[in-house]
């Protein structure tokens, strides 16, 4: 089953935000420990920041990332948060190709 996840906020869930960062992390590093992993990791709004300088996730992200989960970033979010020379794990990519992916994948999955 294809499979893709989004990240669209720095914290998982609603509430407390260190709590939702520390969760972010657990969730991050249980699927990169995990035997089956998603096609996809696509990060929008506040979300792109996981993937730049200063992240406490890029472990993660690194590891699932050499694992082959292709890790894309929504470009107008990243020139919005002045990101463009940070980004340490995955690529730039475009709601062209986010909208594609949403639309021809058998899950997608929001955290």
């Amino acid at each position: 089953m294809k499979t893709a996840i989004i990240i669209n906020n720095e914290s998982f869930g609603m509430g407390d935000d260190e709590l939702g960062k520390k969760l972010l992390g657990a969730f991050l590093r249980k699927l990169w420990a995990s035997e089956k992993l998603p096609d996809f990791i696509m990060c929008y709004n506040s979300g792109v920041k996981v993937i730049c300088k200063g992240s406490a996730v890029l472990d993660a992200l690194h590891g699932l990332c050499e694992r082959g989960v292709d890790i894309i970033a929504c470009g107008t979010c990243i020139d919005h948060y002045d990101l463009g020379n940070s980004i340490e794990v995955g690529r730039r990519s475009d709601m062209n190709e986010i909208v594609s992916i949403m639309m021809n994948y058998d899950k997608v999955i929001t955290v």
